[in-house]
């Protein structure tokens, strides 16, 4: 379980490719903290710690359903990536309940100044059968772009805006989006069950 509070991010600094699967290998700042089978969300998708390394780096692997679903088979050398390890259960929640599990991706269309933080639009395809399912934004909602909880503004059916402070900017891999990027969304898990929760009734 995850916050979608970033804390890091890490250079992807080598790419293998083994039948459908991915290995990753990045260099993170707390790279000497993590141990096999940790779980830390990259971009917003949970992965597990396969390999630590003496240089500094570790390894993870997306299997070929993760990379179908997330920005994951995108990355190149030199891309960064957005990390959070699991919350601790006495800690304070500082974003949204996130569970790192991607539910689709969405492409940048928009960046627009707004007196020094920025507004990225997304656009995603809505499919009626997951919207039934909660599968949505809602006006000042929660959503996980690339593992990090914004605030919607501008919900529509299809698209959305997020407003992105300096910091935020400057501290995670937004640095890197441009109009034409693909990022990895997970809705409001609360919505989902809401949503469930009308279908049953």
């Amino acid at each position: 379980m995850f916050s979608g509070i970033v804390e890091a991010t890490a250079e992807v600094v080598g790419i293998t490719r083994e039948g459908g699967n991915v290995h990753l290998r990045l260099r993170a700042p707390f790279t000497d903290e993590l141990h096999i089978d940790q779980s830390v969300a990259h971009n917003g998708v949970c992965l597990t710690v396969v390999g630590l390394h003496g240089d500094g780096t570790y390894t993870v692997t997306a299997i070929q359903e993760t990379l179908d679903r997330s920005n994951l088979g995108d990355l190149r050398e030199g891309s960064l990536v957005n990390l959070e390890r699991s919350m601790k259960i006495d800690g304070r929640l500082d974003g949204h309940i996130v569970q790192g599990h991607v539910d689709t991706t969405a492409v940048c269309t928009d960046v627009a100044e707004a007196d020094g933080s920025k507004y990225f639009k997304f656009e995603y395809k809505a499919d009626p059968a997951l919207i039934k399912k909660g599968y949505v934004t809602v006006e000042k909602g929660s959503v996980t772009v690339n593992g990090v909880s914004l605030t919607v503004c501008d919900s529509e059916r299809e698209s959305f805006r997020v407003a992105i402070i300096p910091y935020t900017f400057e501290h995670t891999n937004f640095c890197q989006i441009e109009v034409g990027t693909k990022v990895n969304l997970e809705f409001d898990i609360v919505g989902k069950y809401i949503a469930r929760i009308t279908t049953l009734a």
